[in-house]
């Protein structure tokens, strides 16, 4: 089985076409004024919207749904609040959403099911919540199928991949990488894009 690439944080067109052109099979769009890769016009994600990702920080889940149905997006990455998270997941779900679910590593979370998990650092630890470029211990796995997030890029994925408890390299069904992947902040650096892309499609797990 092929691993999925996603390439996160993209703002421009031209950074959006190059990773969708090396073949990264989601494409990540974050919808967060506060992050230097909020995507300011996400008419940008049109052209591929069979691999687009709504992220989204949102105190609801329906501010989520409204933004995705707004611009056609498919798939979303909610970063909701702990309190309204299990319905918020439900909504989005049940309007027929794909979604990936942010997956802090940390103890306590409820086991809620999702369509692919995203394994990321803990916002406590970061003190952002989604991506930070920062790796994380990886002791609390998702309950399902994942992406490995935190600090990747081609030169770091496969020891990170390595250091995977066994019980969760099972689940792994790509990467997700953001800021490492940057000429500048919310710019990608296209040879980074390529290398992890081609990293994460030619990873072997034993």
């Amino acid at each position: 089985m092929t691993l999925l690439a996603k390439v996160c944080g993209l703002t421009h067109p031209d950074d959006v076409a190059q990773a969708a052109g090396q073949g990264a099979d989601l494409l990540g769009f974050v919808c967060h004024p506060p992050s230097p890769r909020h995507c300011a016009d996400l008419t940008v994600a049109a052209p591929f919207l069979d691999r687009a990702v709504l992220v989204m920080v949102a105190d609801d889940a329906a501010t989520i749904l409204a933004e995705a149905r707004r611009h056609g997006f498919r798939k979303v990455q909610p970063h909701l609040p702990r309190a309204v998270r299990e319905a918020g997941v439900q909504l989005l779900r049940a309007a027929g959403l794909f979604v990936l679910l942010p997956w802090a590593d940390e103890p306590g979370q409820i086991p809620l099911a999702a369509d692919l998990y995203l394994w990321e650092p803990s916002p406590a630890a970061t003190g952002v919540p989604g991506g930070s470029g920062q790796a994380h211990a990886m002791g609390f796995p998702p309950p399902g199928a994942f992406l490995l997030a935190g600090g990747l890029d081609g030169d770091t994925l496969l020891a990170r991949v390595a250091a995977l408890p066994l019980e969760a390299r099972t689940h792994l069904a790509g990467a997700d990488a953001a800021s490492r992947l940057e000429a500048a902040p919310g710019r990608k650096d296209p040879s980074k894009v390529a290398a992890f892309i081609h990293c994460v499609h030619g990873l072997e797990l034993s």
